[in-house]
């Protein structure tokens, strides 16, 4: 990933993820699928997931920007799960490339006068609120998925919303993918591994 110089920028896309939630969920796959597949689990590639999330939200290939939001608590530096993983040095404010546009990658962490939940929220609002975005993907905690629900079921904008949860959960006006299949490719287990 390399450094880029902008720190604002408008883009057609987003994609917010609460990555303490992402870290948890690949951590629980790469248990299970150690287990079952009887062979070790890398990391996960962050590329390739965020790639997988944008073409699970519409993108395809062409030379769109998208910014990528990762939400996560203060006392987490990493994501211990994915690689690259460091907030700091290896993430915030650096940008990759590839035949589905570029990728601007910026982490927030939460304060003590606001949750890592009312942050993504706060994130999402504004790209909400933001004429120039029309593609919003959002990966939320489980917990809070209703008050996600909830708000962009208030939006009046003519938005392409597209919610990750494990499993399906009440909809609203969005659409609704499986987190697990973009981490399963994200981490590198194949289809054709679990055909047993």
């Amino acid at each position: 990933m390399n450094d880029t110089e902008r720190t604002t920028v408008t883009c057609d896309n987003m994609i917010i993820a609460d990555a303490d939630f992402a870290d948890q969920v690949a951590f629980d796959l790469i248990v299970n699928f150690e287990r079952i597949l009887g062979r070790p689990i890398p990391n996960a590639d962050l590329a390739r997931w965020i790639d997988c999330l944008a073409l699970d939200g519409g993108i395809r290939e062409g030379k769109e920007q998208t910014q990528v939001a990762l939400v996560h608590s203060k006392e987490k530096t990493r994501l211990e799960y994915f690689t690259p993983g460091d907030f700091k040095s290896e993430l915030h404010g650096k940008a990759f490339s590839d035949n589905l546009g570029e990728f601007m990658l910026s982490t927030l962490s939460e304060e003590s006068i606001i949750s890592r939940e009312d942050l993504l929220l706060d994130t999402l609002q504004l790209g909400l609120a933001a004429p120039e975005v029309k593609r919003i993907i959002v990966v939320p905690g489980e917990d809070y998925y209703d008050r996600v629900r909830e708000l962009v079921r208030k939006s009046k904008d003519d938005k392409t919303v597209t919610v990750l949860a494990m499993q399906p959960m009440p909809g609203g006006n969005f659409r609704q993918e499986i987190l697990g299949y973009s981490l399963m490719s994200a981490l590198g287990i194949r289809g054709d591994e679990l055909k047993d």
